[in-house]
């Protein structure tokens, strides 16, 4: 199957099987499902995520138990905004009410209780992300807009990552396929956690923007990738 193909299976499946949850549709998500916070609680558990000060995670629905979890063990999360148009935000839970971690986990009130850094992100120890499908060997499928992978290349760029960092999702047993299609510009995983498992595929990429695949377009639209273009 191509991408396409594996985005429309698993967002049927996960419906078909009752395990999506809000928001709906489901289709052009990072789709919500049930277990995510015992996926949360999962990785919370793992070495990676112990050793970890500074966490970047994902806005979408799914990874919202992770922000509040990691909020809740103090740690500084970096979430970015919507399509990057902004650069991303700085959740520092020191200067957060705890009474006010849930409603900071949200992108609304992420914007509320967080500071717009743009491209100033200090060093992130752990990267999480969503996905709509991934694989045993670390390959991933998102919704299909790339900005994921962006985010990769612009933390790679900016000296926030290295090929060192951790790239953990958090998905559905039902998301893990047994094999997934990849290009040269898509972000590997290495930790994949699932309510029942942990699954360390051993993969490291690379995090850089190949500057020969962004577009006019795609500079007009995201303007801190032409901050940073050579």
């Amino acid at each position: 199957m191509n991408k396409e193909d594996i985005r429309r299976y698993v967002w049927n499946l996960l419906v078909e099987r009752g395990v999506a949850r809000f928001p709906f549709p489901v289709e052009g998500r990072i789709p919500n499902f049930k277990g995510a916070e015992i996926a949360a609680v999962n990785l919370s558990k793992t070495p990676e995520w112990r050793s970890s000060s500074v966490i970047f995670v994902n806005p979408d629905s799914p990874q919202r138990f992770v922000r509040h979890l990691a909020l809740m063990q103090g740690k500084v999360v970096i979430m970015s905004t919507p399509r990057l148009r902004k650069g991303f935000l700085l959740l520092d839970p020191s200067k957060i009410m705890p009474k006010n971690y849930w409603e900071a986990s949200s992108i609304k009130g992420a914007f509320k209780h967080g500071i717009n850094v743009r491209l100033n992100v200090p060093r992130i120890d752990m990267k999480v992300t969503g996905s709509v499908a991934v694989d045993e060997s670390g390959n991933r499928v998102g919704k299909g807009h790339g900005y994921s992978d962006l985010e990769y290349g612009i933390l790679g760029e900016i000296g926030a990552i290295t090929e060192d960092t951790p790239v953990a999702t958090t998905v559905h047993d039902l998301q893990v396929l047994k094999e997934i299609p990849s290009e040269e510009h898509d972000m590997p995983v290495s930790l994949i956690v699932t309510p029942t498992r942990i699954i360390r595929t051993g993969r490291r990429g690379r995090p850089r923007i190949l500057w020969e695949k962004v577009s006019d377009e795609l500079l007009e639209e995201i303007p801190l990738l032409s901050e940073l273009k050579p």
